[in-house]
């Protein structure tokens, strides 16, 4: 067995000596490593939730929102160097244990952290607070009254690992409205949020007890029912099903913030594809598909390509694996597991054999290459992929075309990727958006959200607080108490 590289999760007020570690083996084969996480008993859990409670309302709940930006921006900062050790390890284990592709990693991280620098998170509060001073006092109401936003005492993260550094955005959300936070990491990348919880820790020792990162086994009914009970709020990522178990385990009383699959696509309008625009625009396209493999809910599946321009839909979509192509060398595919290469394997043999019918359905590039794009006329269900970079070029006449084939996954629809005209933008928005998309962005963006994205359309920090109101009438009936009042 491979030795011991890292050993997962912050435990405050635990010694290492008094928990049980459980080895995980990471990674492609010949590529592996051994990170061992924290396997504690329901009665540790217990101690370690109402230590982050305790030390929350001591050392987290006084303190202004803008010295809590201050904070998590130094810590973005010290990730942001690459001469920082802890982003140093990052950039070690993370290609290891996720089996992407070291630059990819690299480039990857350097984008989405800057997403949390101070001025975006003052921006991501002033969206959902249009007065962040609520977050920290009673604030005026402009119909008389009082208001003060209240986060949670404990907030219980449950994470995916499909993607490098997917925790960042609800740990830090947490941190924001002031709650306790533990974050159970996935046995898939136990690493990132393990770190984050260190560097934190050390740039302000105070906060050191208000946050812990945990791991349990999915679906242990003890842990999940005693640490749930103890939460005011639980937000979870991961399957339908994992979503389904968690909600049967949660008490009445607490908040259920749920994330499970979507599905994203992307829209080319005949406005983007002059001879000179075109190939620019697959280019864009090339590195939503690319971008971690389209692990993220956020990676366009299927690609409608309007007809009309001087590029045609099956001449970008040559474009596009062109362009795909090109990206392998710099931002390789990373190891298919036998699953997924089965998947990828019978996905294009379904297409192949669609092509031998109907000459419009055609899939370029061969099955050695590392991605696979398939070409139709043919407006198909639409559903998600194989993921690993197999995507789905569609010519269509009109985007209202599309609409009826949206229609049966409105539920699941997330990100659009979009490359039309200003005339376009917002009437194609419009249309999108009654057909259950939450985020339209342009084409080459889809993998990096903006700070203060509305999240599968709901709000990230407004769902986690509860308003506390000051009647007007409590205010005028103080009046009558004043020592000044005879």
């Amino acid at each position: 067995m491979n030795d011991v590289i890292f050993r997962a999760g912050y435990l405050p007020g635990l010694s290492p000596e008094e928990v049980q570690w459980r080895p995980l083996t990471l990674g492609a084969p010949g590529q592996s490593c051994v990170v061992e996480v924290p396997q504690l008993s329901a009665a540790q859990m217990g101690a370690l939730a109402e230590r982050v409670k305790q030390a929350t309302r001591l050392h987290l709940k006084p303190v202004p929102v803008s010295d809590i930006v201050r904070v998590l921006d130094a810590a973005i900062a010290r990730l942001l160097d690459q001469h920082d050790p802890y982003r140093q390890t990052l950039e070690t284990l993370l290609p290891i244990t996720s089996g992407f592709d070291a630059e990819m990693v690299r480039l990857g991280l350097a984008s989405y952290l800057r997403t949390f620098r101070a001025l975006q998170l003052h921006r991501f509060v002033a969206e959902d607070f249009s007065n962040p001073k609520i977050l920290d006092e009673f604030q005026p109401r402009t119909k008389g009254g009082w208001s003060k936003a209240i986060g949670p005492d404990l907030l219980v993260h449950v994470w995916a690992g499909n993607v490098p550094g997917l925790p960042l955005w609800s740990f830090v959300s947490g941190l924001l409205v002031k709650a306790g936070n533990i974050g159970k990491i996935a046995s898939a990348e136990p690493v990132f949020a393990s770190i984050f919880a260190r560097l934190l820790a050390e740039i302000e020792p105070r906060w050191s007890d208000c946050f812990a990162v945990v791991w349990w086994p999915g679906g242990d009914e003890a842990i999940e029912r005693g640490i749930f009970g103890t939460a005011d709020t639980v937000l979870a990522y991961g399957s339908n099903a994992t979503l389904r178990s968690i909600q049967e385990r949660l008490p009445a009383t607490a908040r259920f913030l749920p994330h499970g699959h979507k599905l994203s696509l992307a829209v080319v309008s005949a406005s983007a594809l002059s001879l000179r625009r075109g190939q620019t625009v697959a280019r864009q396209a090339a590195l939503d598909v690319a971008r971690y493999d389209q692990q993220g809910c956020y990676s366009p599946h299927v690609i409608y390509v309007q007809r009309g321009a001087p590029v045609q839909p099956l001449e970008f979509a040559q474009y596009l694996a062109s362009e795909l192509a090109a990206l392998t060398p710099k931002m390789a595919r990373r190891a298919l597991s036998l699953e997924e290469a089965a998947s990828v394997g019978a996905w294009r043999e379904s297409h192949e054999f669609l092509s031998l019918k109907t000459p419009s359905h055609q899939v370029l590039g061969d099955a050695a290459q590392a991605f696979a794009v398939v070409y139709t006329d043919t407006l198909l269900p639409l559903g998600p992929g194989p993921l690993n970079r197999c995507v789905l070029v569609v010519g269509i006449d009109s985007l209202e075309a599309v609409l009826p084939v949206l229609e049966p996954q409105r539920a699941y629809l997330q990100t659009v990727g979009l490359a039309a005209s200003p005339e376009e933008l917002l009437p194609w928005s419009e249309l999108l958006a009654l057909a259950g998309v939450t985020r339209v962005c342009a084409l080459g963006a889809m993998t990096s959200p903006e700070a203060g994205w509305h999240h599968d359309g709901r709000f990230s920090l407004l769902d986690l607080v509860r308003m506390v109101d000051v009647d007007q009438s409590a205010e005028s009936a103080a009046e009558g108490f004043t020592r000044y009042e005879s």
